[in-house]
């Protein structure tokens, strides 16, 4: 029996769930047996050398060379505020291209470091005009140019060819948000002359939330090495490099099975081929998008050449209830999809199909359970005629 004022706490035993929202996704079985394995101390040479082996394999994932490619132990949000807490100086001139939630981030993250912010608008559900990028870049000397490629908002992908050269043409560096898309959309980092790169471990890359890989080439090294101002400690990349490679100097705790987990599902990635696990991205969003136009439901991005594979946003009908949509496919199926963000509050749902959760019997549960929940409120498909 418990004492006085204390309380007899069950097992934990989280309820089941297909998790088709922007992230985080479901794991392979694999990955939830490196989950379990023993831990290692954060020094041990074993685990040393799992660290090794995920930078290895970070860098074929993000197609690199280059030598500092790490996951930092932080989540997406913390490998956007290691890359511009490093590469940003208070006065430093930061052009972001704004056409979503967390491209708005990123630009308040650079005012917070002090840098000067320019915001290259654009009407969410749209790309940032290159054009428009350029003249920003004309206009005065910039540090960084700040791109996201897969806005999990707006459901966007930003075209990212040319801009590695348009922002070397004018003494910048291009760093690139690419944590809905890594491992989810093409992605040569070396190609692109993107000079840093982060992401998310629960997404495309089908890990658990908590780690951030990310890669700088050299560009964006000389950089951190010519620094005035100090990086906060637990983000100073020179030092996680410190950790990571060479002389392996003790920095922080490592989450030890976080590192499992994310090593597995990079190697599971290589296993399928990087070539097809994008591929399979794509083609399982087709299906998806197959649905909704038997639904009668219309896709809010209008360009499907800017359709983000991992996550598809979807106007939600006129009349209905998003939430309540939604509160039914959680509750009943247990399926859980996102609604809006911002400006889209209550106007979209965002349904994601990433990493082990991207197949096509997932785009069958959450079709038959949205026919389901929007019956339910009056909503009726229309009829397909036959010629």
């Amino acid at each position: 029996m418990p004492r006085m004022g204390e309380t007899m706490h069950a097992d934990l035993r989280p309820g089941e769930r297909v998790l088709l929202g922007p992230g985080p996704s479901n794991v392979d079985p694999a990955v939830s047996r490196a989950l379990s394995a023993p831990i290692l101390g954060h020094m041990d040479p074993e685990f040393i050398a799992i660290l090794a082996d995920i930078a290895e394999l970070l860098r074929r994932t993000f197609e690199t060379s280059n030598s500092l490619t790490l996951a930092l132990s932080a989540t997406g949000t913390g490998g956007m505020e290691a890359c511009l807490a490093n590469l940003l100086e208070p006065g430093d001139r930061l052009v972001v291209g704004v056409a979503g939630y967390f491209a708005e981030r990123a630009a308040q993250i650079g005012e917070r470091l002090g840098a000067e912010v320019v915001r290259v608008g654009a009407p969410w559900g749209s790309a940032v005009d290159r054009e428009a990028v350029r003249a920003a870049l004309e206009a005065a000397p910039t540090k960084v140019l700040a791109m996201v490629h897969g806005e999990t908002s707006t459901g966007v992908v930003q075209p990212l060819d040319g801009l590695g050269a348009l922002a070397h043409a004018h003494e910048a560096l291009l760093l690139v948000d690419a944590v809905a898309s890594l491992g989810g959309v093409a992605l040569p980092v070396d190609a692109l002359e993107i000079d840093a790169c982060y992401s998310g471990s629960q997404k495309c890359l089908g890990a658990p939330p908590g780690l951030a890989p990310l890669t700088l080439n050299e560009r964006a090294r000389a950089v951190l090495a010519a620094r005035r101002a100090p990086v906060s400690f637990y983000f100073d990349l020179r030092l996680l490099e410190g950790y990571w490679f060479g002389t392996h100097v003790y920095h922080h705790t490592a989450p030890a099975n976080l590192y499992y987990g994310l090593r597995e599902a990079l190697r599971l990635i290589g296993e399928e081929s990087l070539l097809e696990h994008i591929a399979r991205h794509a083609r399982v969003q087709q299906a998806l998008l197959e649905g909704f136009t038997a639904l009668g439901l219309q896709p809010f991005v209008t360009v499907p050449a800017l359709r983000l594979p991992s996550v598809t946003t979807v106007r939600i009908p006129e009349g209905i209830d998003g939430m309540a949509v939604r509160r039914a496919l959680l509750q009943r199926d247990g399926v859980e999809i996102a609604g809006g963000l911002g400006e889209l509050n209550g106007k979209v749902w965002r349904i994601g199909l990433m990493g082990y959760s991207c197949r096509e019997r997932n785009v069958a549960i959450v079709l038959d359970a949205l026919r389901r929940a929007l019956g339910e409120q009056g909503y009726q498909a229309p009829t397909v005629r036959s010629e």
